[in-house]
């Protein structure tokens, strides 16, 4: 009996829980028509394949829902997904609460009906994508929390009306877009969204004032409306949005003064305002702000004395203010409270004074930007205290001893970045042979001394710095050749000398440089070396600083040896070096004719060969460079055709100007009949060839004047006995001429009488 009690027990135990099971997958199974919708936006995905094939829905990955069978949440991030959808596939989803498909591959156009439809919504994550259209008069439910657009190809203005419904917003992003029209600042003037944290509307095309409203935002943590055309005054009510944490408003033309008002953003950890037209002072009460961490005013218009109070600031992890009006002896202010502080930029103001002492005890220092200022004095030795300093940039001041500098900062093992250029004036290169020893400076990647007037030679120490990538030398006094071993240096690929007294040939060495040549053992090398501090593109025809950049890779592949005296030809071996992007060999004494081998540096877009001795034509296969940006062979003694093609008749006049004998578009003078021009080219031809055909008649001609008389002469020179039989046979000659014209020549006349 107790065995079938238990028996009994066990039966209605295992049939309780099949139904239990029964109830529950009938309650979990999805309703029919969102089974429809979600195949029919799964069949509109080119790839990859989402492998939804069982018949409840609710199982399929990405896929929740709830109790009673109602599909809640459609969560495909980061799933590679491809297709042009339509989201009217989605809105029978009606019970959607979250709704992610970013970071994919869809497109589409952004329908009214879906977007409005969904009136459960929570969370909307599109971002990353390239979904387009317009948005639509209002967000969809009084749910609404979150949505992202981000980074796709929306236009158009936003409504002033989207916002009626948002009671619950949180956080609103449409980066990286293409909207256009006002910043929706009214958003926080409706008091319809008083849990809005996050605004950002960066990247897009928005302009016009930043319109009063977001200071009633009372919760607002993060506000971003960087990279647009926004203009006029520097929102005032900003000031009352007391949660802030991040306000950035980079590169746009806003223009006012910073006010006192912004230490009540006691919370702020970030401000950046990087290149608009911001003018005044920066506050004196800007200490009061203790949780700044990062400050960025570059590109600016801002002046005087940097506020004491900053040193308050002592969790100040960057300090930008590069390229304003600044001023005042920065030896003054003490550095040493900011124990975070990993970076500097003061660069292109007017500070005076010398390097502050108290700036290293900043131990976590990486960067110092301090170029272009008022600085005078000497590098001192406490600078080893930075065991982190990865870059220093203290160009274009008045500092002196050049030597004593590089023998201190070569012991600065962690340095890659050392621009010293407009500074020192006058000095001598240093040329120690104990410069660079085993350790000093053997993780350098740039080394900037331009600008300085130097005199000396291209020191032997340089040899040394195997992971040198940028060398720049120009704009100084440097005499004698360029060294042949700059050719091994393995990493370098940027070599600026220009404007020097360099002498000597080109040393076809320096076509071997590695980082230049098209093997794919080094092409294949990307360097994604990023600067801790941006550095400065420079053109290397008209010198004009073009842009700022940290990526090491953004530079050029360059040789530039202008303004020098170097002489002989442009070796042929040039060819070899195939990712050279700029040439610049303008303004020295090379003769001959202009490789064809250059046709062979397919990334070439800068080629100056002006004011040079260069002869013949223009190789027709120049033509062929199909980058070039910028061209010139102007002042030189080239003559015929310019090649005709799609790149060199781009470029103006004045790039082949002083060049008499050349003819051809883009120049007025018209070029001589064809068969002249044949005759021309061949010359160049052979040119080209040998350099310059010898004239080879003249040469055997002489020769066998110079074979026949000597041999004769000199035998009778030599041998005594030759030399009384060729006079006895002269004597003889001329008795036989005698009796042979002359006698006959008297009885001609003596007839002719008679």
């Amino acid at each position: 009996m107790l065995v079938q009690a238990y028996n009994l027990m066990a039966h209605a135990f295992l049939l309780f829980f099949l139904f239990s099971c029964i109830i529950s997958t009938n309650i979990h199974a999805c309703k029919q028509t969102e089974h429809s919708s979600l195949l029919s936006f799964a069949s509109t995905l080119s790839s990859p394949p989402l492998n939804w094939t069982s018949l409840d829905c609710c199982r399929w990955k990405g896929i929740t829902c709830d109790q009673d069978g109602w599909v809640t949440r459609l969560l495909l991030p980061s799933k590679g997904l491809k297709g042009g959808i339509s989201p009217s596939s989605l809105r029978n989803l009606t019970h959607l609460t979250h709704l992610n498909l970013s970071h994919n591959s869809l497109y589409g156009p952004f329908e009214t009906q879906f977007f409005l439809s969904l009136n459960r919504l929570e969370i909307l994550d599109l971002s990353y994508n390239r979904f387009s259209g317009e948005l639509p008069i209002s967000l969809p439910s009084n749910s609404i929390q979150t949505v992202d657009l981000s980074s796709n190809h929306f236009f158009g203005a936003i409504p002033s009306s989207f916002f009626q419904q948002a009671s619950n917003l949180t956080s609103f992003n449409v980066s990286n877009n293409s909207f256009t029209g006002y910043v929706p600042s009214s958003i926080c003037l409706q008091h319809s969204s008083p849990f809005l944290r996050l605004l950002d509307f960066s990247s897009n095309v928005f302009s016009g004032n930043l319109a009063s409203g977001l200071g009633k935002c009372s919760k607002l943590q993060v506000f971003r409306a960087g990279h647009n055309n926004l203009s006029g005054l520097f929102p005032e009510d900003i000031y009352n949005a007391t949660k802030l944490e991040e306000i950035a408003l980079p590169l746009n033309s806003l223009h006012g003064v910073i006010s006192d008002r912004i230490s009540n953003l006691t919370n702020l950890a970030i401000l950046d305002l990087y290149f608009n037209q911001l003018n005044g002072k920066l506050p004196l009460n800007l200490g009061k702000l203790s949780k700044l961490k990062f400050v960025t005013f570059d590109f600016n218009n801002l002046e005087g004395a940097l506020p004491p109070s900053l040193m308050n600031c002592t969790n100040l992890v960057e300090l930008h203010l590069g390229n304003n009006n600044l001023e005042g002896d920065i030896s003054m202010l003490d550095f040493s409270r900011l124990s975070q502080l990993t970076k500097l930029e003061l660069r292109m103001n007017n500070f005076t004074g010398t390097v502050p002492v108290s700036l290293y005890s900043c131990r976590s220092l990486k960067a110092i930007g301090l170029s272009g200022n008022n600085l005078e004095g000497q590098i001192q030795a406490e600078i080893l205290s930075l065991k982190s300093l990865s870059f220093l940039s203290l160009g274009y001041n008045r500092f002196t001893n050049l030597t004593g500098a590089m023998k201190i900062l070569r012991s600065c093992k962690s340095l890659h970045t050392l621009c010293l250029d407009g500074s020192f004036e006058g000095e001598r290169m240093p040329s120690d042979d104990d410069m660079v020893d085993f350790d000093g400076f053997q993780n350098l990647r740039v080394l900037n001394l331009a600008g300085s007037n130097l005199n000396g030679q291209i020191p032997l120490w340089l040899s040394k710095l195997k992971n040198i990538e940028m060398l720049l030398l120009g704009l100084n006094q440097i005499t004698g050749p360029i060294p042949s071993w700059l050719g091994t240096l393995p990493r370098l690929f940027y070599i600026n000398l220009s404007n020097n007294r360099i002498s000597g040939e080109f040393p076809k060495q320096l076509c071997r440089l590695q980082r230049l040549l098209y093997e794919p053992n080094i092409a294949s090398q990307a360097d994604q070396y990023e600067f801790e501090l941006p550095m400065y593109g420079i053109s290397s025809v008209t010198g004009i600083q073009t842009f700022p950049t940290q990526k090491l890779y953004l530079f050029p592949a360059t040789i530039i040896l202008s303004e020098n005296n170097i002489v002989g030809d442009i070796p042929i071996e040039i060819g070899q070096l195939q990712l050279l992007q700029e040439l610049d060999l303008g303004s020295n004494n090379f003769s001959g004719v202009i490789p064809d081998q250059i046709s062979n540096l397919k990334n070439l877009e800068v080629l100056n060969l002006s004011t040079n001795l260069l002869c013949g034509i223009i190789p027709s296969s120049l033509a062929s460079l199909s980058f070039l940006k910028e061209f010139n062979v102007s002042y030189n003694n080239l003559e015929g055709l310019i090649p005709t093609g799609p790149q060199l008749q781009s470029f103006d006049a004045s790039a082949f100007e002083g060049n008499p004998k050349l003819c051809g578009a883009p120049l007025p003078n018209k070029c001589r009949p064809n068969k002249d021009m044949d005759a021309d080219n061949k010359n160049n031809k052979d040119e080209g060839n040998g350099h310059h055909q010898l004239p080879w008649f003249y040469i055997f001609t002489a020769l066998g004047f110079i074979v026949g008389f000597w041999g004769v002469c000199s035998s009778l020179v030599i041998n005594k006995t030759w030399r009384y039989a060729y006079f006895r046979f002269i004597d003889n000659l001329q008795g036989r001429l005698h009796v042979m014209i002359i006698i006959p020549l008297n009885r001609m006349k003596r007839k002719l009488r008679g």
